[in-house]
């Protein structure tokens, strides 16, 4: 039978692993989330749009632009969710001037309708932030017959932005910030078969491919664009709890298993993974950094293939046929 003494150093003890426990948890969660943007520089008179910003770290960078005094532009697919979101960030920021406009980057032609009316109708572009995409979904095609991945996540975008890149160096000095993703690392352009209509389809193989695009056209746009006034970076968000990955979960059972319940934890939650696409979007003195990767607030080397400039030049021509003229 124990005494009270030897209960009394139990408990002690087991306190103070208690304590320390917690207190390593507390220290993780804070590495986890990441950098955090300290700018406090303000966009009154400036125009920001955000592809896919009616949820997840879209939705969360269009917040704090908004706040900043930007006029906000959201395209979505979805435009009821992006009313929503719009109606949100105006209520959240005392921002009224958060508009939504339909996008559909899985379609060449709503990437150049919504580029029309946006020249017609916007004075300014003074920072595109290019946020959409989807990661890991089954082998699905554009309305222009192009994986799924590729086509939303990098060729979308790449027309988009070359319609736009006139109000760009109008509106200059201005950026283009564009979302990639660690996931580059290991990933490979399969020039040869870009679509893998030849090869079996795999959604991993596929995302890196699609966020390596990303990575090499915001280095090559940063090259074309020298002189001009026109910045581009591209940027890793870090592991997101967001319905981003809800292919993910799907496809992969043992995967959901692990990030499911006390794992999400260790994940970064929408705002602490919008910190560096405001960092790159907002904080003073980047141009000289134009063509870079940033991560976690901070510039990153790109893995290898992610600097390879003769791969960027040869993935923006045939970006550039595929997708058909540029300068409607």
């Amino acid at each position: 039978m124990w005494d009270q003494g030897q209960w009394f150093s139990l408990l002690t003890r087991c306190g103070a692993v208690t304590v320390v426990t917690a207190i390593s948890l507390v220290l993780l969660r804070k590495w986890i989330s990441g950098g955090v943007c300290r700018s406090r520089a303000r966009l009154d008179g400036k125009t920001v749009l955000i592809t896919g910003a009616n949820t997840g770290i879209g939705k969360e960078t269009a917040r704090d632009l908004a706040r900043r005094g930007a006029r906000v532009v959201i395209a979505c697919r979805d435009l009821a969710k992006a009313e929503a979101a719009a109606a949100e960030i105006r209520r959240t920021t005392g921002n009224g001037n958060v508009a939504v406009r339909h996008l559909d980057l899985a379609s060449l032609c709503s990437v150049r309708q919504f580029a029309r009316d946006y020249l017609a109708s916007e004075e300014r572009l003074d920072v595109l932030i290019n946020n959409a995409g989807v990661m890991m979904c089954p082998k699905w095609t554009t309305e222009d017959g192009f994986e799924m991945q590729l086509g939303v996540n990098h060729l979308g975008h790449f027309l988009l932005t070359n319609q736009l890149l006139g109000k760009l160096k109008s509106s200059a000095p201005s950026r283009v910030v564009n979302v990639s993703s660690i996931a580059h690392k290991g990933g490979q352009i399969h020039f040869d078969d870009i679509f893998f209509d030849k090869t079996p389809y795999s959604s991993l193989v596929s995302y890196r491919q699609s966020k390596l695009a990303v990575l090499l056209f915001s280095r090559e746009l940063a090259r074309r664009m020298q002189g001009s006034g026109v910045t581009s970076y591209s940027l890793h968000p870090g592991v997101i709890r967001t319905e981003l990955g809800r292919h993910v979960l799907t496809g992969y059972p043992l995967l959901k298993a692990i990030v499911s319940g006390p794992s999400l934890l260790l994940m970064k939650t929408p705002a602490e993974g919008a910190q560096t696409s405001i960092y790159c979007a907002v904080t003073e003195g980047l141009e000289k950094y134009s063509g870079c990767y940033f991560s976690d607030c901070a510039l990153k080397q790109p893995a290898p293939e992610g600097k390879d400039d003769q791969a960027a030049r040869q993935l923006w021509e045939l970006s550039a046929k595929l997708v058909g003229p540029t300068d409607d």
